[in-house]
């Protein structure tokens, strides 16, 4: 048995990897096409490229099911899919920047980018898999924390390291050192000694060999597991519902932040860097918070200062649409702390869905209900660049707002159930 230390190393160095090609296409590349003039609407169309994340349950319950026992079940996943991740951030390193206005070039910087995040998505899935099956316990918001700290961290480099060196060194060298960065961080999985899960299979009667189950005729079966009760009823009303603030801001935060007037270095540094620090820390806070109050006080009072903070953006947007004078400074620390909180949020998220996640189904279950929230804020994510360019920047957040605040209503009704069943339980005999 590894030690929790070890495990921990293990997360980090995985959700790092991860998160460096997801920090490009989030944080890096908005900013890129708007520096180039690009319109919100089309900045918003290359949320496509995360549409792999949203859909990658349906091909999730292949890899719980198949894996090489020789390296380990989710080994088997993790390690092909870094390797290939790398080559495509080589691959694309001999694309030039300044190619991107040409058609072609672009269509197939576009194509890469897609194939990437699906082989990002599968390697995440197997990579909560093995988390799900391997944290006991405590383990689950420590291991929860470190998992944040890693993608955080790929945010950093992904996304504000490579604004910064844009301007120091070439597009090629840049993207060099990201692939150098994944394939580091491959050494941890390859030395790590994957025990055996248990893994949701049939045999037939024929050959007695193991083969899947069919997942079109399981389907209705398995997702009653999240309508069996109110509980989890609600609870799948909350994954559908938390998420629609970030989707409907995905393409708008960066962008404003060009228009008023940073530079790559300043967004790269004091955005996305700095940023991704608060969040560091934002994760640090939730999991010593957790030790102390429940998951579902945690998602309370972390989903208000999340919405809180969007009132900071609001805040800029009408000084950028009346022309007033604004503070750096305060465009930093508000970035801040909408980072920090919105990490503290994710961290008592993942918990909550690693909790609602069966050991037999750790990957399926784990990946749906983070699906749901990757398919509600993608699709907003497209659609919101159109109504940004046509409402303007603090119109548009208004009604953002204002959504949030009804986005609020399924997770008081999901709390007041969880308090009952909680009430219920510690009801002396």
């Amino acid at each position: 048995m590894a030690k929790a230390s070890h495990l921990y190393v293990l997360l980090f160095s995985l959700y790092w990897a991860q998160g460096l090609p997801v920090g490009f296409m989030t944080h890096a590349l908005p900013v890129i096409l708007r520096a180039q003039g690009v319109s919100l609407a089309h900045i918003g169309g290359f949320g496509l490229l995360m549409a792999p994340w949203a859909i990658k349950v349906l091909w999730a319950s292949w890899v719980d099911r198949f894996g090489g026992s020789a390296w380990g079940h989710y080994r088997s996943w993790i390690v092909p899919s870094q390797l290939l991740i790398v080559m495509i951030l080589i691959i694309l390193s001999f694309l030039p920047i300044q190619a991107l206005n040409q058609p072609m070039y672009l269509f197939g910087f576009f194509i890469a980018l897609l194939l990437m995040n699906g082989i990002g998505a599968t390697q995440d899935i197997a990579t909560d898999a093995l988390v799900v099956n391997i944290l006991k316990g405590e383990q689950q918001h420590w291991g929860n924390m470190f998992q944040v700290v890693g993608s955080r961290l790929g945010f950093i480099v992904g996304g504000g390291a490579i604004l910064w060196a844009l301007d120091r060194l070439t597009w090629q060298t840049t993207f060099w050192v990201l692939a150098g960065i994944v394939l580091l961080n491959i050494f941890p999985i390859l030395f790590y000694k994957e025990p055996i899960h248990q893994i949701n299979f049939e045999k037939t009667s024929k050959n007695d060999k193991l083969i899947p189950h069919d997942v079109l005729p399981k389907l209705k079966a398995y997702l009653h597991y999240f309508v069996q009760s109110k509980m989890m009823l609600y609870w799948l009303i909350v994954l559908c519902s938390i998420k629609i603030t970030d989707g409907l801001m995905g393409p708008i935060t960066k962008p404003l932040l060009v228009d008023l007037g940073l530079s790559y270095a300043q967004i790269g540094i004091y955005i996305t860097m700095l940023g991704a620090v608060a969040a560091l820390g934002g994760a640090a806070i939730a999991s010593v918070f957790l030790h102390y109050f429940s998951r579902a006080q945690a998602l309370i009072i972390f989903s208000l200062l999340k919405l809180l903070s969007l009132f900071g953006y609001v805040a800029l947007a009408y000084q950028f649409e009346y022309q007033q004078q604004i503070n750096t400074h305060l465009i930093y620390l508000i970035n801040a702390l909408e980072d920090m909180f919105s990490a503290m949020l994710l961290v008592v998220i993942l918990t909550l869905v690693m909790q609602y996640s069966r050991k037999s189904h750790a990957g399926t279950d784990f990946t749906f209900q983070v699906s749901i929230m990757a398919l509600v804020s993608g699709l907003l994510y497209s659609l919101s660049g159109i109504l940004g360019d046509a409402l303007g920047y603090f119109h548009y957040l208004v009604v953002i707002l204002a959504i949030g605040l009804v986005s609020f209503i399924p997770l008081i009704l999901w709390y007041r159930i969880f308090l009952t069943q909680e009430k219920m339980k510690i009801k002396p005999m």
